[in-house]
């Protein structure tokens, strides 16, 4: 079993930052890469960013140069939100695959809403 416990989001203005954090826990064997997703009403969800145990990154292009993934140690993440706009207004839910034993793993997290208005 994989829990994820998320936090951070809320409501902020259009410009302003917040900041997500995902921690992973469990029988864990090995994070492959931990990272966030984002659904909004009626959308698909899309990859945010995600981070690997290398330390490699990966960014949406609708986030790059505002929003940063860090990671404290392999199981737990940060995600730094800066220049928020309306657009970025979502369920951000967190992602961590790896394995347990010999058994691959993706666990997701229940979800944080980021809302971006003003």
């Amino acid at each position: 079993q994989v829990q994820l416990v998320e936090s951070g989001g809320g409501l902020v203005q259009p410009g302003g930052s917040l900041r997500l954090s995902c921690a992973a826990s469990g029988s864990i064997t090995e994070i492959y890469s931990m990272g966030w997703y984002r659904q909004a009403p009626g959308k698909q969800r899309e990859l945010v960013a995600t981070i690997s145990s290398g330390g490699r990154t990966v960014y949406a292009d609708s986030v790059k140069g505002r929003f940063t993934i860090s990671r404290d140690n392999p199981r737990k993440v940060h995600l730094p939100m800066n220049s928020l706009k309306p657009e970025d207004t979502a369920i951000y839910l967190c992602n961590a695959a790896g394995r347990i034993g010999g058994s691959a793993f993706s666990a997701w997290g229940q979800g944080t809403q980021v809302t971006v208005s003003s």
